[in-house]
């Protein structure tokens, strides 16, 4: 009998471990994704990805839907009023004026005071501030802001939540996306 128990006790040790080990991981990943010093470099420096960058194209966040038709894509990276801004931008050869145009612009933002949606409206962003007529949506178990593009982003449809505490995500999709913001929304994860 002291050998079952013994067999037992050590069968579950993986698995006490792996539990033990599971709010060190959530102590291990980062607050809010930062740009390298090189992404900060490429932004500074304008440099365009030709063919763009895939679902990795910011350092930890992870894209699961990208439309096709992007011919190419910039690293886009942001430092003022004590916050981050740390995003990719994905177009294709038409004019910006022309209403085919495809872009999408995914960025995430380190800001401390983060906490709510209602927030966002306020929120210091140089570029894509929620200054329009905005609603708020469910999105899985995201509350999403969203307006019809400002026109500093150009023309479309922008989101944006709070995914935990300090760390916004913003959402431009020009018109032609638009059906498909809800699922490029869904898509991301951090």
């Amino acid at each position: 009998m002291n050998e079952m128990r013994k067999l037992a006790v050590l069968s579950a040790l993986p698995v006490a471990a792996a539990l033990i080990a599971l709010p060190a991981q959530a102590a291990e990943r980062p607050a809010c994704p930062v740009p390298t010093g090189a992404e900060a470099k490429r932004s500074s420096g304008a440099e365009i990805d030709m063919p763009p960058r895939g679902a990795a194209a910011v350092e930890g966040i992870r894209v699961g839907h990208i439309p096709k038709g992007f011919t190419y894509g910039q690293v886009v990276v942001n430092e003022h009023d004590g916050i981050t801004e740390y995003g990719y931008q994905w177009g294709d050869d038409r004019s910006e004026v022309d209403p085919e145009h495809r872009s999408l612009w995914v960025r995430v933002v380190c800001w401390p005071k983060a906490s709510g949606p209602a927030q966002l409206k306020n929120a210091p962003f140089d570029l894509g501030t929620f200054s329009g007529d905005t609603e708020t949506v469910r999105i899985g178990a995201r509350r999403v802001l969203t307006q019809e593009g400002d026109g500093a982003l150009g023309h479309g449809r922008y989101a944006g939540w709070v995914e935990r505490k300090g760390v916004v995500v913003t959402v431009m999709a020009s018109r032609p996306l638009a059906p498909e913001l809800t699922k490029i929304i869904k898509g991301i994860r951090l």
